[in-house]
């Protein structure tokens, strides 16, 4: 049984049964049902026509609700409709559905499970168990989200930046349950990249592969974080980096620059560097600078004071560093490094634990605690001894 064959067919089935009439609620109902179906049937008895054999399966479930709904009249005109015959339209609707699935009148959390329902394909246990949601909390927020965009018709062209976002939260949620967010987040770009021709979308893709190609290096084997300092750069995926840089090249080179193809570029200086030393700090600067430019983001100044902190110093980093607000998150896990890298050891223990205690995952809250019990141990080597 070929999930991904399922997966990849999922939004052209969809927007067929949008297109002849059903409202896009109970077409995404209608097209999971024919899924389910589809996983027991053609195991034993494969379909010549795997798109058409789905459309005609939900197609046929949408008219089995429709007839036992209230609302039948209204829809008497579809009951006598039958799914043309012969081959199913090679029409493309993934980016009309990216586009819907991403509408502003949806929250991004909703935005994000309801892309991953229609245009993933996957199920709503798949989603629940990657967001650590009990299944019923997920089937609320999917179902709220599709009564929302249920009967929008998108008659202007779509936001891709919204788009491009929904897909960022999907790759930053990470790897939990049994569906892996950040791949699929990058198959899904892929999708999105061959059906439009934008520099962030390649941007994005480009970002995507470059920081998926360091995972493996990531965390101990305790599971504990390992910082990009400290990666086995041999365990990188080469390819993968080879592949980001390809798509970002192809993409800056159309000089239409955005925030995801300087992060991207970011991330390839990051992957260029043969040892952690060799880092261009430099040149990350100057596109942090860019970034800032682009999107005046406090989390851009942060990471940027980290990167003037290794190009031009330390004290230098710390005076970017009071030029931000006290309460943005991870700023005093930053105050801690360059304080260390000062030579402050007193205050970078201090910081170290204060920012532990506020660190936003159980993974960046060991990791601090670790670096303020070894500096910790420095200062008083009596009290570990």
């Amino acid at each position: 049984m070929d999930e991904a064959l399922l997966r990849s067919l999922t939004p052209g089935v969809l927007a067929a049964l949008v297109r002849r009439g059903a409202d896009f609620a109970a077409a995404e109902d209608a097209v999971q049902e024919a899924l389910v179906k589809a996983l027991t049937v053609w195991p034993d008895d494969p379909p010549r026509d795997p798109k058409g054999w789905l459309v005609t399966a939900a197609w046929h479930r949408f008219l089995d609700a429709a007839r036992s709904d209230a609302a039948r009249r209204r829809r008497e005109g579809l009951m006598d409709e039958e799914p043309e015959p012969g081959p199913v339209s090679a029409r493309d609707d993934t980016l009309w559905l990216y586009f819907l699935c991403a509408h502003p009148s949806l929250t991004p959390p909703s935005a994000v499970a309801l892309t991953l329902r229609a245009v993933g394909g996957l199920t709503t246990r798949q989603i629940a168990r990657a967001y650590l949601v009990p299944e019923a909390t997920m089937a609320q927020r999917i179902s709220r989200a599709k009564r929302t965009v249920s009967g929008v018709r998108l008659d202007r062209p779509g936001d891709v930046a919204t788009v491009l976002r929904v897909l960022y939260l999907v790759f930053n949620e990470g790897y939990s349950g049994d569906v892996d967010l950040a791949a699929e987040a990058i198959r899904l770009t892929r999708q999105l990249a061959a059906v439009i021709d934008h520099p962030e979308v390649a941007g994005l893709l480009a970002l995507m592969l470059l920081h998926h190609a360091r995972r493996a290096t990531r965390t101990a084997p305790d599971g504990g974080l390992v910082p990009l300092a400290e990666q086995d750069r041999a365990r990188w995926d080469t390819g993968m980096i080879a592949e980001g840089v390809g798509i970002l090249q192809a993409a800056l080179a159309r000089d239409r620059l955005g925030e995801f193809q300087a992060q991207a570029a970011v991330a390839a200086l990051h992957a260029d560097a043969p040892t952690a030393e060799e880092t261009d700090w430099p040149q990350i600067v100057e596109w942090y600078d860019e970034l800032a430019r682009l999107t005046d983001s406090p989390v851009v100044r942060l990471n940027r004071a980290v990167a003037v902190g290794e190009a031009d110093g330390p004290r230098a980093g710390l005076a970017a560093l009071a030029a931000l607000d006290d309460s943005l998150p991870r700023r005093t896990a930053v105050a801690a490094y360059l304080h260390e890298r000062d030579g402050d050891l007193p205050a970078a223990a201090r910081l170290y634990a204060e920012a532990a205690a506020a660190a936003p995952t159980p993974a960046e809250r060991d990791h601090l605690t670790r670096q303020a019990a070894r500096l910790g141990a420095r200062l008083h080597p009596g009290a570990h001894g």
